[in-house]
């Protein structure tokens, strides 16, 4: 991050001055006579040019990452080399994206005055860096440059409020703004950015009427509206209004802080149809009910990531959702359902992409009898897409383990889990889970061996003898029945759930 390097370049002062000479702006004797003499400007300018590229370059979720500092800088040690450089690179500023990097310890007065009237990345964090007087007053001086601001990445930083106050204003060649906010922070009403190509706002909200997500959207290829407080609750029908102005939008999240029933049933219009043919991933944190509303509308033909984290409030039934994976042909082939303090989740791959999918119940309370009926019922609006799953993974948080669990999930609760899995041909469970679970699956008097997991043919598991001893009876109906089911030890390692968003 800006900070953690030891030697700080600064983009080379224009006019004349004895520190423009003390670092070779007049000419590097040296050089004169270097071979690389005989490449002529053009020359010079396609490897600038490739080298530019071949800089790190990526603008994740969480704002600019470590190595982002390298790109912005990349031009300022070889304008220091001679004049000859210099020139090419500030005469070609538009080819070479060039940018001031307006970051923690740069003094940004002192920097503009005596540089090009280049595009600005502001860029300031309070992760290992300390914001200063000084910081704080060239985040300020950078913003009021609102024809020039290209870059506006503020992580954390303590009162933040003012600096999201001073976006009051149209902001024409800005493309990137990502706010991380400690604290509810509205941005400006009045504030326009009519080129804006990537937006992620963590607690830090939309005014309700606000123009941005209608004046400045045609170009959004990035929407991130996170953790967004009870006062800025929107209805469904306001954002998917403002989705239908976004055609090129390839990833789209939306997190509230907690549910706001009111807001949900305010409107109740049918909105048009939503077809946003360039959206790749969705990240969703709310109600069934909100979900279901917005996924009713919206036609998303290249989608490959689906993250869904549920509120758990009563009904969990998600009809709409279920078709919608299906209409985005999302159905799946793999399935861990993983169990935890208070989430229960479903990471799913796709039949055709291992892309994975993540699904997450989080319920908010300890007990578990409560997870498991809410995931039931999940399940069961999810049974056609569940249905065709071909193999399934059971599995929990290491610091949830089953021999803590409570008895209080019974057997008809274990076996209404299962039921959708109708096609499954291998199963994973992972240690203690498994004398949890298969005493449960195993037919009682009158009931039929094969009613649960009919195409079961394999069962891998990693445990000691109490595991051993859940699975022999069970193993022994199948052989019974005509259908034997193979066991396997598996490395506990793959029962790693894997992090996603």
């Amino acid at each position: 991050m800006p900070g953690c390097c030891s030697t700080i370049f600064y983009p080379p002062l224009i006019r004349r001055s004895g520190l423009g000479r003390r670092h070779g702006f007049g000419g590097n004797r040296r050089l004169s006579s270097s071979p690389i003499r005989i490449l002529n400007d053009d020359v010079l300018l396609n490897i600038f040019d490739l080298y530019r590229l071949a800089v790190p370059f990526q603008y994740g979720e969480g704002g600019m990452l470590n190595f982002e500092w390298r790109r912005q800088r990349w031009w300022y040690k070889l304008t220091y080399v001679c004049r000859q450089w210099r020139n090419i690179i500030l005469k070609s500023s538009s080819r070479l994206d060039l940018h001031l990097y307006c970051t923690n310890g740069v003094p940004v007065a002192d920097m503009l005055a005596h540089s090009p009237p280049l595009p600005l990345t502001i860029h300031y964090t309070s992760w290992r860096n300390r914001i200063t007087a000084k910081d704080e007053s060239g985040i300020l001086i950078a913003l009021s440059h609102r024809d020039r601001v290209h870059h506006v990445d503020l992580w954390k930083l303590p009162n933040v409020d003012k600096f999201v106050t001073a976006m009051d204003d149209r902001f024409p060649v800005l493309e990137y703004v990502y706010i991380d906010s400690q604290t509810e922070v509205a941005l400006p009403f009045t504030f326009q950015a009519p080129n804006l190509r990537s937006l992620r706002l963590w607690m830090v909200f939309l005014p309700i009427g606000s123009p941005l997500l209608t004046t400045s959207v045609a170009g959004l290829v990035v929407l991130s509206l996170l953790d967004i407080p009870p006062s800025a609750y929107f209805p469904p029908s306001y954002i998917l209004t403002r989705l239908s102005l976004m055609a090129k939008l390839e990833r789209l999240s939306i997190t509230f802080d907690s549910p706001n029933r009111d807001v949900e049933g305010q409107s109740r219009q049918t909105p048009d149809m939503i077809t946003l043919p360039n959206l790749r991933r969705i990240l969703f944190r709310g109600t069934a009910t909100y979900l279901e509303s917005l996924v009713t509308w919206i036609s998303a033909p290249s989608l490959r990531a689906l993250h869904v984290n549920l509120f758990h409030h009563f009904p969990l039934t998600v009809p709409r959702l279920c078709r919608f994976i299906q209409s985005e042909d999302l159905t799946f082939r793999a399935v861990q359902v993983t169990f935890g303090v208070l989430a229960i989740s479903l990471h799913a791959v796709p039949w055709k992409s291992d892309t994975p999918l993540m699904l997450q119940l989080r319920c908010g309370h300890l007990r578990l009898d409560w997870q498991v009926a809410a995931t039931i019922q999940f399940f069961r609006t999810l049974s056609p897409v569940l249905s065709v799953v071909d193999h399934v993974a059971f599995s929990h948080e290491e610091d949830y383990p089953p021999s803590e669990w409570p008895d209080d999930v019974g057997r008809r609760q274990w076996r209404e889990l299962v039921r959708p899995f109708a096609n499954v041909r291998t199963i994973h469970v992972k240690d203690d889970l498994t004398s949890k679970l298969f005493p449960s699956l195993q037919s009682d008097d009158g009931e039929p061996p094969l009613e649960l997991l009919p195409k079961l043919e394999e069962i891998g598991y990693f445990g000691g003898e109490d595991a051993w001893d859940a699975l022999a009876k069970f193993l022994n109906q199948r052989q019974v029945s005509g259908h034997p089911v193979s066991l396997r030890l598996v490395d506990p390692s793959m029962f790693d759930t894997p992090q996603y968003l």
